[in-house]
């Protein structure tokens, strides 16, 4: 029995020449739907120093299986909303330590300081 995952890499194999993309999810607040910062290195042409460039891809991920954190790859498919262009191909890796947890700012404020001895 095949899993998910190979029968998404063989659907995408049968459609031709698509953009396959890897990066990080940053956001999975919304149904079926996961905010994904690919980064890519440029050069600056002048000061010839290496620039980490990103940005941000909505991702259909049908069964809602990534987390924040999860390092993904991604493939290009056809317009699903207006801003939701690729799929979900497969999970790369997960964060080490267990679940990775994002703290907002404002509760960051809120939060009580821990006591000093």
């Amino acid at each position: 029995m095949k899993g998910v995952t190979e029968d998404r890499k063989e659907s995408t194999k049968e459609r031709g020449r698509r953009r396959v993309l890897e990066g990080v999810v940053v956001s999975a607040k919304m149904e079926k739907t996961i905010t994904v910062r690919v980064d890519r290195v440029v050069h600056h042409p002048i000061y010839k120093k290496a620039i980490v460039r990103s940005k941000k891809y909505l991702v259909h991920d049908e069964r809602s299986e990534a987390r924040v954190g999860d390092r993904v790859r991604i493939v290009e498919t056809r317009p699903l909303s207006r801003r939701k262009h690729f799929r979900l191909l497969e999970i790369v890796e997960r964060p080490k330590g267990g679940e990775l947890r994002v703290v907002d700012k404002h509760q960051a404020e809120e939060a009580p300081e821990p006591a000093a001895e």
